[in-house]
């Protein structure tokens, strides 16, 4: 069997790259950053997750650490895997010069699960660019439009809400339902059998400089995911004058505060997954769309106000040189 030449040449590349990394040298000033893959998406290719064991290097070299935390594992979905996870993001955490939790619900969870962190910390929301994710010149004549957006990577979210869709159908007959993202389950069996295939359309996955326009199809987000962190849909949403109906959990509560949209409350604990139920989301739906455009005026403002993305920027470059300026520990 031939060699896959392609494969070799990334091995090559690969390894040339961590022995330039581990190889001790004079330390320079700066700030250097490592994505963790051979291939960084070009813009306009869908991208998700990634890999690094940054604090090894980190230890080894005398290099500040700065630890993103978005989230931990819990038996609500990670069931026999919460502890085997949550060991990789405790030592991650306790090896960091300096913590940035995406929201105040993140820090909670992480003392938790996690324990405190050993250095210093900060709670630092997500961002989206309000240039680009901003309010249709027109809003959308037909429907109303709800939009489930992001990747359904749980099973539950994608059923809870064409269940909701369902109920929200008997009192607006005109709505439609964009389902957006990755599915981990088929959706066809469950549109059968409600009889909703001709109102749902499942778009897929989506760029990036295309999310802007696939919001403005729709008159309202439908956030079904439970104990978010800190999901970056729902701001893009709200940056794009969409009011956003979801369970009264996680980030999201902070995110969209009480004039945004409304947060259904539900069963809160850990062991598992409790979204609210239909009916409730469907209530919340239809009395958000009742009042839509105030909703809309107000997510438009808070997200401007509060998560633009040049003072996180800005934020992230004053930490940066912070930490680069400060005195290194000799590597042990």
């Amino acid at each position: 069997m031939g060699i896959d030449r392609s494969r070799a040449a990334r091995y090559l590349r690969a390894g040339w790259r961590w022995a330039r990394l581990l190889t001790p040298r004079r330390a320079s000033s700066g700030v250097r950053v490592f994505y963790g893959h051979d291939l960084v998406p070009e813009e306009g290719e869908p991208a998700a997750g990634g890999t690094a064991k940054f604090q090894r290097l980190a230890r080894r070299r005398g290099i500040p650490l700065v630890v993103n935390q978005d989230g931990v594992a819990y038996p609500g979905w990670a069931g026999e895997a919460t502890e085997e996870l949550n060991a990789r993001y405790r030592r991650a955490l306790q090896a960091a010069d300096h913590v940035l939790f995406q929201s105040h619900f993140s820090k909670d969870s992480s003392d938790l699960f996690l324990g405190e962190p050993g250095g210093e910390w900060e709670v630092l929301y997500n961002a989206v660019d309000v240039d680009h994710f901003t309010l249709a010149p027109i809003a959308p004549d037909d429907g109303p439009v709800l939009l489930l957006g992001g990747d359904q990577t749980q099973p539950y979210r994608l059923e809870l809400a064409l269940r909701t869709f369902v109920l929200v159908l008997e009192r607006e007959p005109a709505a439609r339902l964009l389902v957006a993202g990755r599915l981990v389950s088929p959706a066809e069996p469950l549109l059968d059998e409600l009889g909703i295939r001709d109102r749902v359309e499942l778009v897929g996955r989506y760029a990036q400089r295309d999310a802007p326009a696939l919001i403005r199809r729709a008159h309202l987000l439908l956030h079904t995911k439970v104990k978010d962190p800190c999901p970056s849909a729902v701001i893009e949403a709200m940056a794009c004058g969409l009011p956003v109906v979801y369970p009264a959990s996680g980030g999201t509560v902070e995110l969209v505060g009480d004039e945004a949209g409304i947060g259904v409350p539900h069963p809160d604990g850990w062991e598992r997954d409790e979204p609210p139920a239909p009916e409730a989301l469907a209530d919340a739906v239809v009395q958000v769309l009742a009042a839509r455009p105030v909703y809309a005026a107000a997510a438009r403002k808070r997200a401007v106000k509060r998560f633009s993305l040049e003072p996180w920027l800005d934020r992230h470059a004053e930490l940066f040189n912070e930490l680069t300026r400060r005195p290194r520990s000799r590597p042990s």
